[in-house]
């Protein structure tokens, strides 16, 4: 009975979570949440100064992406591709984020009524998760891991080499 439980087991699915997936995974939530605050003080301190929200929230934005991308090149990814390449995929990338979120917002304060920092903490949730996407699929990618690193399989399950 043991050894057929053994046996079992031994042929379930595995999870093949690396130890550097998970670590990459920690540094990219730290680098992530600094990035957050950079994007909040200055979202925030801007309001305070009367400025339009999506103003506020454009310029926010490029203060966020300048420290993201730089954090996330030396920190996360450790990327040693060409600088410029990079950060004008990453910048562009990240624009159509900035998009998303102008419209969310607007959705949320004109539309739904909702306060102005309660609707930027909402909406960065799909920022947050939508910038994790672009950065690791698109942008700091390692001739190693280019031809599997999003690879899916027909039943949408990731698939990590």
């Amino acid at each position: 009975m043991k050894n057929e439980l053994l046996t079992a087991t031994t042929h379930l699915p595995q999870k093949n979570v690396s130890k550097h997936s998970i670590q990459e995974l920690v540094s990219y939530l730290l680098t992530g949440g600094a990035t957050t605050l950079v994007n909040y003080v200055v979202y925030l301190s801007l309001l305070r100064f009367e400025m339009n929200y999506l103003a506020a929230n454009t310029i926010a934005w490029a203060f966020a992406v300048t420290f993201a991308y730089f954090s996330n090149r030396i920190f996360v990814f450790h990327s040693e591709n060409q600088v410029l390449k990079e950060l004008l995929s990453f910048v562009s990338l990240r624009f159509l984020t900035l998009l998303a979120e102008n419209a969310l917002l607007l959705f949320f304060i004109q539309g739904c009524q909702f306060d102005k920092t309660f609707s930027k903490v909402a909406v960065s949730f799909v920022t947050v998760i939508a910038n994790y996407v672009i950065c690791k699929c698109q942008i700091f990618q390692t001739p190693a891991r280019v031809p599997n690193t999003c690879a899916i399989t027909e039943k949408g399950e990731k698939i990590h080499e």
